[in-house]
Parts: structure tokens; sequence; C-alpha cells
């Protein structure tokens, strides 16, 4: 095994040394901001012909590492400090527009390197979805190779597109989040419309997900514990977000539907200069609902910018707390009603800006009800009290965070490294066994000036927390050259 890893990685070392001797000044066809979304900048033409429509398409390449160490403050049988690595990448295929008409295909790759005896599976932090954890604990398969993108798209309309099949959906309860080596995407349906005066409106009505971890697509909302002596939990709807107890028996036990789809939209409106208003919402029927409204407003200055910022979440319970509880892991401990989902949370934020500095002043409250869910890896708190891998919207949970970027306002390729800090406090309810912690931050990001199609990450996160011997630190460091 030590040896296939050490090849493989040469193997990658000579590949990108390779790309850097034959690569120009110009970026590449596409580019990687800083929240990991790709920006195409070359897109294929419109054409008049069959055999010109997929002539004329452009490939768009990418290679990737990806390599993650968690530090714990100190070992137990349930936790040890790790080291996993990957690398892979994707090859996307876009082919020319015919009669408003095109076809998008993504094929993601990943090949994990850790040592199971060592570092068994099931204790992997963050690490745990650069390989499917249900492939390995399977057959021992450490690769994932998916087609994470396969969908049609059509713009015949006037400022509208209709996209059906695989895709990444970008809302603000879905995000594809590649942040590790295979985005998160969804099977469904998606429509966007800009006919209205500075607004934009965007609905989806999707009925499979797959998570970053997964090779197969699974229930928007259900754990599978369907099969647990063969892995199914580490099959279904899995995320750390996710409430487990809206499980395959509970849902069956209930009369719910095992498989329902995810309804969700964004509305944003910039019809009040300076003023963007924002409304988005999701619906999966008979088990769960929620609504965000949010306002922000930019105040301009002579040399700065002040935009305060605010926003309110309903969560509405359909069905589903009767059949999990209000809370993620179907404690009853500490919630005023145990079998309700009906929540609320609140958030504000101060956004100052000053030349290649930004300062995000942020405060969220989750209310003492019922703890929200959004397990499609679009965060609640996201903007406002959002850090690398904290999930602050349990319920009863204040948190403050004090966030500053340097270098972020970059367009296109971040030639100067971009620069990011933060602090988190979480006020979290120790009478639901949660505990107050402190979360310090640093992530840098830079393509290098001389192969400007190269682009590094370093990002480390620090965990001090009340709970006992749960000190940790989370580094993680990446490397993208796209092509």
């Amino acid at each position: 095994m030590k040896i296939n890893t050490k090849l493989s990685t040469a193997a990658v070392v000579v590949l990108l040394v390779t790309c850097a001797l034959n690569a120009d000044e110009s970026l590449s066809k596409h580019t990687l901001k800083a929240n990991y979304q790709e920006s195409y900048n070359t897109k294929p033409k419109s054409v008049d012909n069959l055999a010109d429509m997929f002539q004329e398409g452009i490939f768009y390449g990418r290679l990737r590492s990806n390599t993650f160490l968690y530090d714990w403050e100190k070992e137990t049988a349930s936790q040890n400090s790790h080291i996993i690595t990957a690398i892979g990448g994707s090859l996307v295929y876009k082919t020319a527009t015919l009669g408003g008409v095109d076809f998008t295909a993504g094929l993601y790759y990943s090949k994990a390197f850790f040592d199971e005896d060592d570092n068994p599976v099931a204790r992997l932090k963050p690490g745990k979805d650069l390989l499917s954890r249900y492939d390995f604990a399977t057959s021992g398969n450490k690769s994932m190779a998916v087609l994470g993108q396969a969908y049609v798209s059509y713009k015949g309309l006037p400022k509208t597109e209709i996209r059906l099949g695989r895709q990444l959906v970008e809302t603000f309860y879905t995000k594809s989040n590649d942040t590790k080596m295979i985005p998160n995407t969804f099977d469904g349906a998606l429509i966007e419309n800009k006919s209205l005066p500075q607004t934009s409106v965007k609905i989806a009505y999707l009925t499979k997900q797959k998570l970053r971890d997964h090779t197969s697509s699974h229930s928007v909302l259900m754990y599978d514990d369907s099969n647990t002596p063969s892995f199914s939990t580490w099959n279904g709807n899995d995320d750390s977000a996710m409430h487990k107890e809206l499980s395959y028996t509970a849902l069956k036990a209930a009369g719910k539907d095992t498989d329902a789809p995810l309804i969700t939209g964004d509305i944003q409106n910039k019809s009040v200069e300076n003023l963007t208003i924002n409304v988005s919402f999701y619906n999966v029927p008979e088990l769960l609902s929620q609504a965000m409204g949010e306002l922000n407003y930019k105040m301009k200055f002579d040399g700065f910018t002040l935009s305060p910022g605010v926003r309110y979440i309903k969560q509405f319970d359909n069905g589903a707390g009767s059949v999990g509880g209000a809370a993620y892991n179907g404690t009853t401990t500490g919630y005023k009603d145990p079998a309700s989902l009906d929540s609320q949370m609140i958030a504000a934020r101060l956004v100052g800006v000053y030349k290649n500095l930004k300062l995000n002043l942020g405060y969220s409250q989750v209310f003492d009800e019922a703890d929200l869910v959004t397990p499609w890896r679009g965060f609640p708190t996201a903007g406002y009290t959002r850090s690398m891998a904290r999930y602050n919207w349990v319920a009863n949970t204040k948190s403050y965070r004090a966030e500053l970027m340097i270098n972020g306002t970059q367009a296109g390729a971040y030639n100067d490294i971009v620069t990011q800090l933060s602090i988190l406090h979480t006020d979290a309810d120790e009478s639901k066994g949660q505990f107050d912690e402190n979360f310090y931050y640093v992530g840098f990001i830079q393509n290098i000036p001389s192969f400007i199609d190269l682009q590094w990450r370093l990002r480390l996160g620090y965990t001090d927390t009340e709970k006992t011997d749960a000190d940790s630190l989370d580094a993680r460091f990446e490397l993208n050259y796209l092509f």
C-alpha cells in the first residue's frame, strides 16, 4: 500500500510539473472562486447544426489533491489523530448551443490514501469525504469515480434557463460545496428567470441527492438504517447536519414517504437603490419546510462602504417532528416540545469594506425551540457566523463572529494571497448536551503568479471547547490545477 501511494503521488507531481512547463500566462477557460464555485470564462458558442453542436463543445479539466490532518488534544477510544490525503480531478464537457439547447456532463474521480489499521474509517473527520465509506466498508475500495453532472439545458425563452438532470444546484439551501474532491449534486429540474426588473428567480424540484462521499444517489431527507449490518447508514443522507432520527425505519413506521422530493427556491430583488432583498424557501412534502428573508443595505462613503444585514428563518414542522423529534440526535432533554420541529432563527451583521480589506461582524441566534434541519450543504448561518465545519444551528444557540478578509475582492485568479481570519464564539445550551466553544480560523488562497492556473489553499481551524479532551486542530491543504 505504501509503495502504491508513493507511485501515485509521484505520478501526480510529474503531471503537474509537465503542465507547468507547458502553461502560458493567460487565465484558464475556467477559474475557481474563493467559495469553490467555478467560473467559466470561455463558453461554447451557438451553432446551427447537430455536428457542430458536439464538435464545437469545450472540455474543462481539473487536477486536484487534498490533504487533511486532524489532531486531537487527547486521543480516546472514539477519537484519534490522523492524516488522510487524496488525488483526483474532474473532466466537464459542455456542448455548443443548438436551438437554445445544450448538454453538460462531468466525470469526477478521487483516490484516498490512509492507514486503515491506525485510523479506522469510522473515526475520520472532514477527510472522510475523500472516499465512500460505504464502498470501503463493503468492498475495501478507496476510490470514487462518479458521473457528477449530466443534464440538458434550454435557453430558448427570454432571460430563462431550464435544466433537467444531474447538476450542481446553487441556492440558499443547496450548494455544491466542492471543498473536498467531488461536489454535492442533485437529480431533478431547475428553472431560473430574470424577466422581472432587478429580480432573479430560481426554483428547483430535486428528487435525489448525492453527497460528496457517495457514489450513488439517495433520498434528500432520509437516514438509511434499513440494513445496518451492511453499513446502509453510510449510503443514505448521512450528512453531518442530517436529522438522523428521520430514518428509513421511523418514516416507514409513520407511513411517510422515504423518498420525498426537495422543492426549493430563491428570489432576489434590487429595485431599491443599495438594498438587496433575498427570499428563499424549501419544502419536503409531509415532513418539513423553511422560509428565509434577508435584507442587506449598502451605505457608500468616501473610500469605504458599510453594509448592515439581517436574516430571519422560520422552520415549519409538517409531520417530521412526530417522527424524529426536535433534536438531530433524538434526545428529548432540554427541549420544551421534544416532538415538534417548529423553530426560528435571527441573524445580523455589519460588513465594512475599505480597499482590499473586508471586515464582517456577525451574530446569530436559534430560538429555544428545535434544531434547524438543512442537510444539503447550504448553511443557515452562512455569511454571518458560519466558520469551517461549525454547525451552530442547534436550538438555543447564540453565536458571535468577527471575520477579516484581505485581498478577497480580486476577480478571476488570485495573484495576491487571499487571507481570511476569524474568531467564532458559540454560546451553547448545556442542558441539550452542547458545549460552549471558541473557534479560531485562518485560511489562505493564491494562484501562483508564474503558473496562474495552479491554485493552492491552506486552511487551519482550532477548536477550544468546554467539552473535556475535545480541543482539536483541523488542518487542510489543497492544490487545484485547471486547464
